[in-house]
């Protein structure tokens, strides 16, 4: 686990951020990424967004507090990020995608992290700001969103060597795949209620007979 979080690791974080391209490419081909750093991003992606619906000033920010459950949130974003992890996987597995799912993870995970930067970021800068300042505030998480986004795409399109439009096109196919794995397992748990509920009921004749 140490060398996972070693020094190089974390530096190489760094320069896929600066440096994209190279940066997932030799994520890929040199095992320079790590797991559980990219499993952290997205840890703390949710920490941030948590934190600044809790913690931005009035001015920005019309959520009430008593609303926001941390853990709730923070399982829906892994879970959400495990979702697309597995519906990209399934989806290049079919179309000649050349990335592992480790590399899927490391390439999502590193890409979010700009994200994190920018709520943690907006949330501080919303304590300052005058109520005719919120462009500014807003400017921010969409550009560091929006940075997050080419992140990712781009971690995508290297880790699988495809072109930018089979990409595009994967990525699509990914959310797809997202709403087909939800509707199965939503299926899922409803069909073992219904077999619970049965066998139940039958205890429960058996019972008073």
């Amino acid at each position: 686990m140490k060398e996972l979080f070693s020094k190089e690791k974390w530096s190489y974080f760094g320069y896929t951020l600066t440096h994209p391209m190279d940066g997932f490419y030799w994520i890929r081909h040199k095992e320079y990424g790590s797991v559980p750093i990219a499993i952290l991003m997205v840890i703390l992606f949710s920490v941030s967004f948590s934190l600044n619906r809790l913690y931005a000033s009035f001015v920005v920010n019309e959520t009430d507090p008593r609303s926001v459950n941390s853990i709730t949130e923070l399982a829906g974003v892994i879970i959400l990020f495990m979702l697309i992890c597995i519906g990209n996987w399934s989806i290049t597995c079919l179309m000649d995608g050349e990335g592992r799912f480790k590399d899927i993870i490391i390439a999502v995970g590193y890409g979010i992290s700009p994200a994190t930067v920018g709520f943690t970021l907006a949330t501080l800068i919303s304590k300052v700001i005058a109520d005719n300042e919120q462009a500014f505030y807003s400017l921010i998480i969409a550009v560091c969103v929006a940075y997050a986004v080419i992140l990712i795409l781009m971690g995508i399109m290297q880790v699988h060597n495809y072109t930018l439009g089979k990409t595009l096109i994967t990525l699509f196919l990914t959310f797809i795949a997202v709403f087909i794995i939800i509707f199965l397992a939503l299926l899922l748990f409803n069909l073992v209620g219904q077999v619970i509920t049965f066998f139940k009921s039958i205890y429960l004749e058996l019972i008073f007979r």
